[in-house]
């Protein structure tokens, strides 16, 4: 093996590496943002595509969750959304338990608000429900929902 062989396998595998520790430093965020995303869409009783593509729409474009396939973020989504149509209250219950997760993370929690209220209103309708369920994710992650127009 050339040396430039080598090098070039060492540079792969230190990247390969780095993808692999971002995705686990990121996996509680990725967690909180689909259980978020989960309520959010499910609120006023059904999913729409337009709350799916912008959910799938800011993980592409979040630095902290690019590196997660969108295979990665649908299977996460899915998991929460399941557990929910089973069994609301537990479903409810490890939602909120991967979103408190953020709660420590001021930034993280600010930004996990903002984007329930993008996939909330995109599709054209914010309405009461909705409303409530963000209040409910914003008051759990030690925010105030005034500071969010909620």
């Amino acid at each position: 093996m050339s040396f430039d062989s080598f090098l070039s396998q060492l540079k792969t595998k230190a990247n390969e590496l780095k993808t692999e520790a971002l995705k686990f430093k990121n996996k509680d965020f990725l967690n909180a943002a689909m259980a978020g995303s989960a309520l959010i869409a499910m609120a006023d009783g059904s999913i729409t595509s337009e709350e799916k593509q912008k959910m799938i729409k800011f993980i592409e474009s979040n630095d902290a969750l690019s590196v997660f396939t969108t295979s990665d973020v649908i299977k996460a989504f899915q998991e929460f959304v399941g557990q929910l149509e089973f069994d609301k209250d537990i479903g409810e219950a490890k939602a909120y338990q991967a979103i408190g997760k953020m709660k420590s993370n001021n930034e993280a929690a600010r930004l996990l608000v903002r984007m329930i209220i993008a996939i909330a209103a995109s599709d054209g309708n914010f309405d009461a429900q909705e409303k409530n369920i963000a209040s409910k994710i914003t008051r759990e992650l030690g925010l105030q929902p005034s500071e969010f127009e909620l």
